[in-house]
């Protein structure tokens, strides 16, 4: 092959993979341009993880459970353990020997509370009352951890598909140069070749981030109910930093203190609950011994009282301390991990920071270093495989500064996630 043949092929080459690298700077460039969350036709963090909770089993359940914990709160405040039953009996000897005797027997059994049995229950249905709120937010807390992870997962695939975006719409204007170059002679037709294999490529890019992207909108769209369908937001606005007031208890360290408090409340109560309930039975009979004969009034006054005490007692007794050991035992270990998860959120998010200003200033530098050496090109002063070095450099930069951007607010809400913060 003739030297400046292979000159030329070579210049082609380097001329097509500037050009493609050259894509991808230009659709970092533009991706901060985007819309921000909350205009027209977008969907924010916020308002997708309350389209999550409107359609979680908790959040519908949430009122009934309210209700039940205000019902058994009334319970325990009521004058008996169980409503009053009322007797009643009648008897009559018209199928024996129908002498004309009978008896009609009218009555009300009370039950009554076990010593101590009235105060561990109102106890009781305080703490499941707050266990069913702590509960509750809990539930939410860890849907946000779901949301939080699918929304940004999101947004990492649509700065993908807008770099694939981008480096496809000039591998398609570098063909259609080379197609006319290559038409008049200028061009050899391995180099139209080569500009149709890139633009092969990159329409396979494209079609790679868009089913990823496509992916990431399924798993949001589940979150949400179908309620989107938009592209994602490039650059979407981070959650603001968690404040130091802002670190209170965890929701789920709450949830566990109540679940440990009921439970230690039920063991309480079964404690008391040696027995079955006492009743008195307040009884008025009415009754003739024969045909002809006057009928008599009397009154009955009785108590009853149930032997306690047993393997049924004991059992339930031991089941109950079992349920509060273990939920103690719990909460000492998510009190530990939680504490961990901070500490690891709090150092990823001064990483991905120090990431950022160093890509940003990468991004800088790189931009000033493309400029001179554009210069020095066009002045005949710089070759071009150096010019080519300086250019996919420049471009290496811009996308590591554009990914940073995204890390640092998903290590914000990672953060957030970690002290128990919902999306913001």
């Amino acid at each position: 092959m003739h030297p400046r043949t292979r000159t030329t092929i070579g210049v082609r080459q380097a001329l097509l993979a500037a050009v493609l690298a050259g894509a991808v700077a230009g659709a970092a460039a533009q991706a901060p341009a985007a819309p921000a969350p909350g205009g027209p036709g977008t969907l924010g963090l916020k308002e997708l993880f309350e389209a999550a909770w409107a359609r979680q089993p908790e959040a519908l359940a949430l009122q009934s459970r309210r209700e039940a914990a205000q019902a058994q709160r009334r319970a325990a405040e009521a004058w008996t353990p169980e409503p009053p039953a009322f007797e009643a009996s009648h008897k009559t000897d018209r199928l024996t020997r129908n002498d004309g005797a009978r008896e009609l027997e009218v009555g009300l059994a009370v039950p009554l509370w076990l010593p101590g049995e009235r105060r561990s229950s109102g106890a009781l249905a305080e703490a499941e009352a707050s266990a069913v709120e702590s509960r509750a937010q809990a539930a939410r807390v860890r849907l946000a951890a779901a949301v939080r992870e699918a929304w940004w997962t999101w947004q990492r695939a649509g700065v993908d598909v807008e770099i694939a975006r981008g480096q496809l719409d000039n591998a398609r204007k570098l063909a259609a140069d080379v197609s006319r170059r290559a038409k008049s002679g200028e061009l050899a037709r391995a180099d139209q070749h080569q500009a149709d294999g890139a633009v092969a490529a990159a329409e396979a890019g494209l079609a790679q981030a868009e089913a990823a992207a496509t992916a990431a909108l399924q798993q949001v769209k589940a979150l949400s109910g179908g309620a989107i369908g938009m592209t994602p937001v490039v650059f979407a606005t981070a959650e603001p930093e968690p404040a130091a007031t802002e670190a209170g208890t965890h929701p789920a360290i709450a949830e566990l203190q109540d679940r440990a408090s009921a439970a230690e409340r039920a063991a309480a109560l079964a404690a008391t609950q040696s027995r079955a309930n006492p009743e008195v039975t307040l009884a008025t009979t009415r009754d003739r011994g024969a045909s002809g004969e006057r009928y008599g009034q009397t009154v009955t006054l009785a108590v009853r009282i149930p032997f306690g005490g047993g393997p049924r007692h004991d059992s339930r007794v031991a089941s109950a301390r079992a349920d509060a050991a273990e939920a103690q035992a719990q909460l000492a270990l998510d009190r530990a991990r939680l504490q961990s998860e901070r500490d690891a959120a709090v150092a990823r998010v001064d990483a991905a920071r120090a990431q950022l200003v160093a890509a940003e200033r990468r991004a800088t530098l790189a931009r000033e270093t493309r400029g001179f050496f554009e210069k020095s090109f066009r002045l005949g002063e710089t070759d071009l495989p150096t010019r080519l070095r300086i250019e996919a450099e420049a471009t290496e930069a811009e996308r590591q500064a554009a990914r940073s951007r995204i890390d640092l607010a998903a290590a914000i809400s990672a953060w957030r996630q970690a002290l128990g913060l919902l999306p913001q």
